[in-house]
Formats: C-alpha cells, structure tokens, sequence
C-alpha cells in the first residue's frame, strides 16, 4: 500500500516560487507520488479577486481555480522527482474544454 503523504504551507513555499497574492494553495493532502494529490485552498472573503469579482456576489474567478489546481499538479510533480526537481519550474502548459461545476465563493475549502 502506497504511504499518502501531506504538505504544509511553508513547505509548499519550499517546492513552488508562486507567493501572496499568487499561492492558491494552503496546503497539499493526500498525495500518492507519480499518481495523484488533492490541493487544499480556504477561500476567504480577504481574497484580493473578490474586490471586483464581483462585490456583491464575489466568485473565484475560473482562472484561479485551475492555478490552484497547476500549483497543486506541481507540488506532486515536485515531491514525486525528489531532488531530481533541483532547480526546476514546473509549468501547467495548456487545458481544453474546462468545465465548472458550481462556484467557488468565499467560505469553500
């Protein structure tokens, strides 16, 4: 059985050069190296977005989401090459047909 492994905030700052008010990210639980990870994000109503997307009805801009989900793709690209990822970036290079399922507002983990 494969061990899932976790990542706080500070060593996600460690792995990924992305910092405030660009880490979508608080923390990366469950990752299984080379297969899969689930990013962990507490949207809060602080969140500099919300400022004009949209005042009164704020919503994380689709965008965000997938960052959020690259960042979360390159902490399990990162810990999966050990140190073989020395020194290198990893870049979420392209999606098609994105699709959202309901929104992300504040008070959504």
């Amino acid at each position: 059985m494969t061990e899932l492994l976790s990542v706080d905030i500070q060593r996600i700052m460690e792995m990924i050069p992305h910092r405030y008010p660009f880490l979508l990210i608080d923390k990366v639980i469950d990752i299984a190296p080379g297969e899969s990870a689930t990013g962990i994000k507490n949207v809060t109503m602080n969140e500099p977005q919300f400022t004009g997307h949209f005042p009164q009805q704020p919503i994380m801009p689709g965008v965000l989401i997938i960052e959020s989900m690259a960042q979360t793709a390159a902490i399990l690209v990162v810990q999966t090459l050990g140190e073989g990822a020395e020194g290198k970036l990893v870049y979420f290079m392209s999606i098609d047909s994105a699709r959202f399922r309901k929104p992300v507002t504040p008070g959504d983990v």
